[in-house]
């Protein structure tokens, strides 16, 4: 009891040396604007949460071209099972996780990955495909040792996450796809884009605080305290979250917007549990239906009231819940 005590105050000093340590290195480049600095610190802060939730960084060379960053759980536990979490656009995986590793994290081992482009990932290869996201996710954790896995995403993340599992149906296990538009039509693109009325490569990677604010509010349909923070304060979260690879991030989108409907688009094996704010303004909620027509008898909707595109956000305990009981499915039937 002694050892586990020392173990875990231990363990705290030391994630919060090294976060710290980390701090002073992030906010080097931005000695001269102090608001940059103050979202450097928040990002390290976030960064020491996840080490309080049992989360560990570490950077993985798949080549020599290509390097993957994850967090995750360390140690990992053999009876917890393990999943994968999968962000969207909108900075990197601490700040759209920060409401739910704490409690996933009791509950799974996690694996949580910069995409590629977003924080600590990159490559020099040129492909901008969710297929080459998908495969650089799947041989990191491959080199993790993760063969058998879960997998949550949200939007942009639920791109990669549809051709992570049609291409590796073995390591796959169950998949939650949330707010995400995979399977649109042109016709629907087309439209969708018209009633949002903006420059969609601007909301994506927003160049000024005017285009974060609208972000934050297509996104988020409850009240948000980003209409209160001054403009000198975001435009500091636009240069620490999305200047580096700026370009890179553009051409994800422009991929996005501009690629053709898969019309063969492959059906999933996996059981797959669909997620949408019914408030969604990003991707209307029918998106989720059909979706679910597509993929068949193993897939199921379920639509949270009073929530928009970034669900994470709006209602994190109502989608917490839904992820760790469709996940944990199998095991609770077995259970009983």
């Amino acid at each position: 009891m002694a050892y586990t005590k020392f173990y875990h105050v231990l363990s705290f000093y030391l994630a919060t040396l090294i976060a710290i340590y980390e701090f002073l290195l992030s906010v080097l480049p931005y000695i001269l604007n102090p608001a940059s600095i103050l979202i450097a610190f928040a990002d390290a802060f976030l960064g020491l949460y996840f080490r309080l939730c049992g989360l560990s960084p570490c950077t993985i060379e798949l080549d020599e071209q290509t390097t993957m960053h994850f967090w995750s759980s360390n140690p990992r536990r053999s009876n917890k099972p393990d999943l994968l979490m999968l962000h969207g656009y909108g900075g990197n995986s601490k700040w759209q996780f920060v409401h739910q590793v704490g409690s996933l994290s009791r509950t799974f081992n996690l694996y949580v990955p910069d995409l590629l482009f977003f924080g600590k990932s990159y490559t020099k290869m040129s492909d901008r495909t969710e297929v080459f996201q998908a495969k650089c996710v799947a041989e990191g954790l491959r080199r993790l040792g993760v063969e058998r896995f879960g997998v949550y995403s949200i939007s942009y993340g639920g791109f990669v996450a549809y051709w992570l599992a049609a291409m590796y149906p073995e390591a796959v296990e169950r998949l939650v796809i949330v707010s995400c538009g995979i399977g649109m039509t042109e016709e629907q693109k087309k439209d969708q884009l018209k009633k949002i009325g903006r420059s969609a490569l601007k909301l994506l990677v927003p160049e000024n605080a005017h285009d974060l604010r609208g972000l934050v509010n297509i996104s988020m349909h409850k009240a948000t305290p980003v209409k209160w923070v001054p403009d000198v304060v975001i435009r500091g979260f636009i240069n620490v979250t999305y200047e580096k690879n700026r370009k890179q991030k553009l051409e994800m989108a422009e991929y996005l917007l501009r690629e053709k409907a898969d019309l063969n688009l492959p059906i999933l094996t996996q059981e797959t549990l669909i997620i949408w704010g019914d408030k969604d303004a990003v991707f209307p909620v029918n998106l989720a239906y059909e979706l679910q027509r597509h993929l068949g008898p193993k897939s199921k909707v379920e639509i949270i009231k009073d929530a928009g595109h970034a669900v994470n956000m709006d209602a994190p305990i109502s989608l917490n819940a839904l992820i760790t009981s469709f996940v944990l499915g199998d095991r609770f039937e077995s259970s009983k």
